[in-house]
């Protein structure tokens, strides 16, 4: 990101610095590419959010149809969008939207299965990887989108990745005219670079320990991933223990990151079948690529001191 901040030119620019600028943009774009197995296209966004919104918007289609687990920018991307059930049909005209990785219950969506069963219709298919890009292999999706501050990148720069720009409409502007704003050269760097780095300072093993310290409350919904854990407390409600974990020193949430503030139910949650009552005592672990053993240890004893 250093060197990036010093090439001050826009890489959109026609003079030597900006094509200097534009040279690094593109090599950070396919080293990106390269280090997630993606062959097709890549457009620069601000984060995830951005992503979806020009995936949902600007895809050529009439049709949205999501799955009721969605992240909530999916919601405000298509605030029309139908929700996925099994009477669905598809066809040419319809997109269809499901998240690899839940980030409230690490649930692990089967993204290709449904890729398999749409694609023959015609209908596109996105899916929002920001939970699993740089930890699990991609799904075989028409569209993805990634979040370069989920696996250790800066904040504030993601990707769409699409197979091929035909399936969208144009906007004017910079990234092959699929989006507006100087491209962020120092956060595509960046995210370049943790990609590439790709270490995590946890084993799989000791995640396998940590999970298993917590099991008796560990909410399960499915097939999920081991690096993010939800809990439940017998008696406490969730901001309770958001208050006493923030005390003991453990920065862990209730419902996604964007909407934790509220006291409102978790809609993922409710979408899942969990129970009122159960969903007011359920909080979400995360487990960062920096996040120590130590560091593990540390929560599963004072978690069970809360027990």
């Amino acid at each position: 990101m250093d060197e990036g901040f010093a090439l001050w030119a826009n890489p959109s620019s026609p003079h030597a610095e900006g094509r200097k600028a534009r040279a690094v943009l593109e090599d950070a774009r396919e080293r990106i590419k390269a280090a997630l197995g993606w062959s097709g296209e890549l457009i620069f966004t601000s984060g995830a959010s951005e992503a979806l919104w020009i995936a949902l918007n600007r895809a050529k289609i009439e049709r949205r149809i999501v799955s009721a687990v969605e992240h909530d920018a999916v919601f405000r991307a298509a605030p029309d969008a139908e929700i996925f059930s099994e009477d669905c049909t598809f066809d040419g005209h319809t997109i269809l939207a499901v998240q690899h990785v839940n980030s409230e219950t690490g649930t692990i969506n089967p993204v290709s299965d449904m890729v398999g069963t749409v694609r023959p219709t015609g209908a596109l298919t996105l899916s929002d990887c920001a939970q699993s890009a740089g930890k699990l292999a991609l799904p075989d999706a028409d569209m993805l989108v990634v979040s370069a501050h989920k696996f250790g990148g800066p904040i504030g720069v993601g990707a769409l990745l699409v197979r091929d720009f035909a399936m969208l409409e144009p906007t004017g502007g910079h990234e092959r005219g699929y989006r507006q704003g100087t491209e962020n050269l120092p956060g595509a760097m960046g995210m370049a670079a943790a990609l590439e780095a790709g270490d995590w300072e946890t084993t799989p093993a000791k995640r396998a320990a940590f999970a298993e310290r917590v099991a008796e409350n560990r909410l399960t919904v499915g097939e999920q991933v081991d690096y993010i854990v939800a809990l439940t407390h017998p008696t406490i409600s969730a901001q309770a223990l958001l208050i006493r974990l923030d005390a003991m020193g453990f920065a862990v949430s209730a419902g996604s990151a964007c909407s934790s503030g509220t006291l409102k139910k978790s809609r993922v949650l409710d979408a899942f079948g969990v129970p009122d009552d159960v969903a007011a005592r359920t909080i979400r672990v995360s487990l960062g690529w920096n996040t120590r053993a130590q560091e593990l240890e540390r929560f599963a004893d004072a978690w069970a001191s809360l027990c």
